[in-house]
């Protein structure tokens, strides 16, 4: 049974790689993986929960326990989705009112170059402020307003993922890996900022400048038309205005929410929602239903990309069912074991984080190698100070864990939530992303846990 999930999961996998040519949906194969690891963990519960089943239980109390940390699970990743959905539906919202015209008729340039540069530094930052996957989800409505068709397109959203994981791993609130590494106490927040910026700058500027070389013309910009509602009236400049500074400032106060009230991020998205729903439709309220509708809350819900979400469920579900079967542990443990070198296993945690959900891993890494105090550091013995001094707070496991789980799903278009949410937007094929970004975003990858390392020796 603990086989037959690894190669459930591995199928499915594959499933999910080869959509195209199976003519599979995606969403499709992870919902049925996640279904059918899940179902397997729970008939032979007995045999892959050995903890329990060493501690004297029943085979009814261990399929039990599998049911119980499915619910947990399922919690967990159920504010990922509802903040995933939230975030589409204001960025779609502040889309159909043309707020987005505010900033597009700005960035003038249509040069390959220069847009690619200024594309990607504004991700790069904005991910800072608000994370790497409510980022991406208004940066690839950005780039649909700037570049005509998807392949031209698909290269600008492939820098876009590469830098909205590389400004989410230096801000505490950038990346869930590093919320989670944060508010667990490994991580400070000032100090994962000044540790971590100039590897993340590096791993963002090493693909760039590649990119900037072979990237020569001009971009096709969409043909001009105006901002409206699918009825073909015109929203006033007023409404665009309202409706971009509300929804974007709905977004960027999620982090405020948060430390004010301690409620999850989730709750602050669904909190700025609800006051841009209000707005909207006091905003619309003498208008006719025909042009009402498209420009509401309940038209945008049928515009969402639902199938993107239940994408996200299947593999967040799927990659848990192999967490609490044990397979995760067992990687952490051959890491551990092979390599002991906090910077070689850092280095493959992050590779590793393109294959599955980084969340899990960072969770592992964090109850395999515990959190180390001052008090019990002062009484390690000399031979393995230099070891346990790397796992204090602020310590250089916990910074390169930090850097290293938030840009290493780069790798892949499924290795983090920046690249799930930009596939499902634009459809972006496995294979083309491998083919024409995962290389890229190696190399960035590389080069930043490089500059950590001579920061390091420095």
């Amino acid at each position: 049974m603990y086989a037959l999930m690894a190669i459930i999961f591995v199928v499915g996998y594959l499933c999910i790689a080869l959509e195209h040519p199976l003519k599979l949906d995606k969403a499709a194969s992870a919902i049925l993986t996640a279904a059918l690891t899940w179902a397997v963990l729970v008939l032979g519960a007995d045999q892959i929960l050995p903890a329990l089943e060493q501690s004297g239980s029943q085979a009814a109390d261990a399929s039990g326990y599998a049911v119980e940390t499915l619910r947990h699970h399922l919690g967990e990743i159920a504010e990922i989705l509802f903040f995933l959905l939230g975030a589409m539906v204001i960025v779609e919202l502040i889309d159909a009112h043309g707020g987005f015209k505010v900033i597009t008729d700005r960035i003038k340039t249509r040069k390959r170059v220069s847009l690619l540069w200024i594309i990607s530094l504004l991700t790069f930052f904005l991910s800072a402020v608000l994370d790497n996957l409510t980022t991406t989800i208004v940066m690839v409505s950005l780039l649909r307003k700037l570049v005509r068709g998807r392949p031209e397109r698909w290269l600008y959203v492939g820098m876009v993922v590469i830098a909205a994981n590389a400004g989410g791993a230096w801000s505490p609130i950038g990346d869930v890996t590093t919320t989670m590494l944060w508010i667990g106490g490994q991580i400070t927040a000032q100090q994962v900022v000044v540790t971590l910026f100039v590897p993340s700058l590096v791993c963002l500027l090493a693909p760039l400048v590649i990119l900037s070389f072979r990237l020569k013309g001009n971009a096709p910009r969409p043909r001009v038309r105006a901002h409206v509602a699918d009825s073909g009236h015109e929203t006033t400049e007023a409404e665009r205005n309202a409706v971009l500074i509300i929804g974007i400032g709905a977004l960027i106060s999620v982090p405020v929410f948060k430390t004010i009230t301690g409620l999850p991020p989730y709750m602050g998205i669904l909190f700025g929602l609800g006051i841009l729903w209000v707005v909207t439709e006091i905003m619309h309220r003498n208008k006719k239903p025909e042009i009402k509708h498209p420009l509401s809350v309940v038209g945008i819900l049928h515009r969402v990309d639902t199938t993107s979400i239940l994408f996200f469920l299947g593999i967040l579900l799927a990659v848990s069912a192999l967490a609490t079967a044990g397979h995760l542990g067992q990687i952490a443990v051959a890491l551990r074991d092979g390599l002991g070198n906090v910077f070689a296993i850092n280095y493959v945690v992050g590779l590793l984080s393109a294959v599955v959900d980084n969340v899990p891993l960072v969770a592992g890494a964090m109850k395999m190698y515990p959190l180390v105090t001052e008090s019990a550091l002062a009484s390690t013995a000399a031979p393995e100070l230099e070891w346990v001094s790397q796992f204090v707070t602020d310590g250089r496991f916990w910074e390169l864990l930090a850097f290293c789980a938030g840009t290493g799903g780069s790798a892949l278009i499924i290795g983090s939530a920046a690249g799930v949410a930009a596939m499902g937007m634009e459809k972006i094929g496995f294979f083309w992303y491998i083919k024409h970004v995962t290389l890229l975003a190696f190399t960035g990858y590389t080069a930043g846990v490089l500059v950590y390392y001579l920061m390091y020796m420095l």
